[in-house]
């Protein structure tokens, strides 16, 4: 069964977006990026909410920039055709290989677990994995922790009053002082 993941950038203080919603601070650098590309393989579907598709949109038409290098050239050949569901109440369309959905995250994620298929489901926005969260249905959480306070914001976990054990799964440091940690739901 396909496992799901809730994936994001987050600052030390456990922000995924700063008080004044910005997030300049998560900006990978190349060794991150590369990371990054190496984990969207391993994905088959990604669940996104509203704020996060519109920060992903620019990908949808970056291979027509003559400035992009190799690596951002890669991630365009696996992002823009890997099918992503997107959750709003307010968007009326979507582009690329995407589709909008204002239902439940609980359905879709069990339509996606019993499609024949390979690859993870992969959820990005907060308000989203708080959803899947409070369902109990997230297996990974996986941070990416880069190394700055923002005092406020957007919380990557969710504040609700449900208890989840975790396991360490896997870390990794990198010369930038970011750290990843990936952490199973003990079940």
């Amino acid at each position: 069964m396909r496992k799901v993941t809730y994936s994001m950038s987050v600052s030390l203080d456990g922000y995924i977006v700063g008080p004044d919603g910005t997030f300049d601070w998560g900006t990978p650098d190349a060794e991150v990026f590369r990371f990054w590309i190496d984990e969207i393989r391993e994905v088959g579907v990604h669940l996104l909410g509203r704020r996060l598709y519109e920060t992903m949109l620019y990908w949808e038409t970056a291979e027509q920039q003559t400035s992009l290098d190799d690596a951002e050239l890669e991630w365009t050949a696996l992002w823009n055709p890997l099918p992503k569901v997107v959750f709003s109440t307010t968007l009326f369309a979507v582009e690329g290989n995407a589709r909008l959905v204002s239902g439940g995250v609980a359905e879709e994620i069990e339509r996606w677990r019993a499609k024949p298929g390979q690859g993870d489901i992969a959820i990005g926005g907060a308000t989203l994995a708080a959803e899947a969260s409070a369902l109990n249905l997230i297996d990974e959480y996986q941070l990416m922790v880069y190394p700055v306070l923002v005092g406020g914001g957007i919380p990557f976990f969710p504040r609700h009053e449900r208890r989840a054990d975790l396991e360490l799964v896997e870390t990794r440091t990198f010369k930038s002082g970011v750290v990843f940690l990936r952490h199973r739901v003990a079940r």
